[in-house]
C-alpha cells in the first residue's frame, strides 16, 4: 500500500505541475506572443531536464538491481557448483569492471583462465580473488577513514545536532562511494533504495553486533570509563559509521564472500581506540 500511495501522490503532483505550467504558458501567450514563446521554450527545457534526471535515476536503480542479481546468481552457482551458471556470472563481472583501469591486468588473467576451470564454485572463487581483492581493500580503507573522521569531528563538535547531521552525511556519502567502487551509480532514488537495503541488512545481521571483538574490547577493558564523555561519544559514532559501511559493502559487492573473508568491525575500526586515547590526552576539556 505504501508504494501505491507514493505512486498516486507522485502522479497527482506531476499532473498539478503540468497543469500549472500549461496555464502559465497560455497566460503568457495571452499577454504577448513573444512572452508565450519564451515560456514555451523554458517549459520545453524543463521537461527535457526532468526526463534526463529521471533517466539517470532509472539507470542508477537498474545498476543497483543488476548488482543484487549478479550476487544472487553467484550465490546460486556456489550452492549448486554449476559451471553453466558460474561462467556467465564471471563474464558479467568482467564486463562490469571493464571501466576500472586498476583491474585491467586482473581481467586479462582471469579471462585467460575461464575456460580451464571445471567446477562452478571454483570459478566463482577465482573470479572473486582476481577482481574483488583490490576493491575490497579500497572499501575497507574507505570505511576506516570515514569512521575515524566521524570519531574526531563528533568528539570536538559543540552540539549533539551537529554530531547527528555529520554522522548521517558521512554515512550516506560512504554508501554512495562504496556503491560506485563496486560498479553502481546510484542517484537520489538509488540512494534511498540503498539506504533502506543497508538498514535492512543491519536488522538481519543484528545491528551493532554486540558480540564483535572490538565492542568487547571497549566494554570489557573499561575503555569507555577511561575516555572523557566527549571522546567516548566520538568512538561510538565512529563505530556506528563503520558498521553502516560494512553493511553497505555487503549489499553493494557484486559477489558474496566465499574465497575472501568478509571484513569485520575490528578490521576497519581498530584504530579508533588508539586514536581516541591519544586525543583524550591532547584534549582533556569536557563538552559543555
Amino acid at each position: 500500500m505504501g508504494t501505491l500511495f507514493w505512486s498516486a501522490l507522485g502522479g497527482l503532483a506531476s499532473l498539478g505541475i503540468g497543469l500549472g505550467v500549461s496555464r502559465l504558458v497560455e497566460d503568457l501567450f495571452a499577454r504577448s506572443q513573444a512572452l508565450g514563446y519564451v515560456g514555451l521554450g523554458l517549459a520545453a527545457l524543463l521537461a527535457l531536464a526532468t526526463l534526463t534526471i529521471l533517466g539517470r535515476e532509472v539507470l542508477g536503480l537498474a545498476r543497483l538491481a543488476s548488482l543484487d542479481a549478479l550476487r544472487a546468481r553467484a550465490a546460486d552457482a556456489l550452492a549448486r557448483d554449476d559451471r553453466e551458471v558460474a561462467l556467465p556470472v564471471a563474464r558479467d563481472l568482467v564486463a562490469l569492471t571493464a571501466r576500472m583501469p586498476t583491474l585491467a591486468r586482473s581481467r586479462t588473467e582471469l579471462s585467460s583462465h575461464l575456460g580451464e576451470i571445471i567446477d562452478g564454485a571454483d570459478l566463482i572463487r577465482l573470479t572473486e580473488r582476481a577482481l574483488m581483492t583490490p576493491l575490497d581493500a579500497r572499501a575497507r580503507q574507505m570505511v576506516s577513514d570515514a569512521a575515524k573522521q566521524v570519531s574526531v569531528v563528533t568528539a570536538v563538535s559543540p552540539r549533539a545536532a551537529v554530531d547527528l547531521f555529520f554522522v548521517l552525511y558521512t554515512a550516506l556519502k560512504l554508501m554512495r562511494r562504496l556503491a560506485m567502487l563496486y560498479g553502481g551509480r546510484p542517484g537520489a532514488l538509488g540512494m534511498v533504495r540503498l539506504a533502506r537495503h543497508v538498514v535492512s541488512h543491519l536488522a538481519v545481521t543484528g545491528g551493532m553486533a554486540a558480540g564483535d571483538s572490538l565492542v568487547q574490547q571497549i566494554v570489557g577493558h573499561g575503555l569507555a570509563a577511561r575516555l572523557s564523555a566527549r571522546l567516548g561519544e566520538g568512538v561510538v559514532n565512529g563505530l556506528l559509521t563503520a558498521r553502516l559501511g560494512l553493511a553497505a559493502i555487503a549489499v553493494t559487492r557484486p559477489l558474496p564472500f566465499a574465497a575472501l573473508p568478509a571484513p569485520r568491525l575490528s578490521d576497519v575500526a581498530s584504530g579508533l581506540v588508539r586514536s581516541a586515547e591519544q586525543a583524550d590526552a591532547a584534549l582533556p576539556t569536557k563538552r559543555s
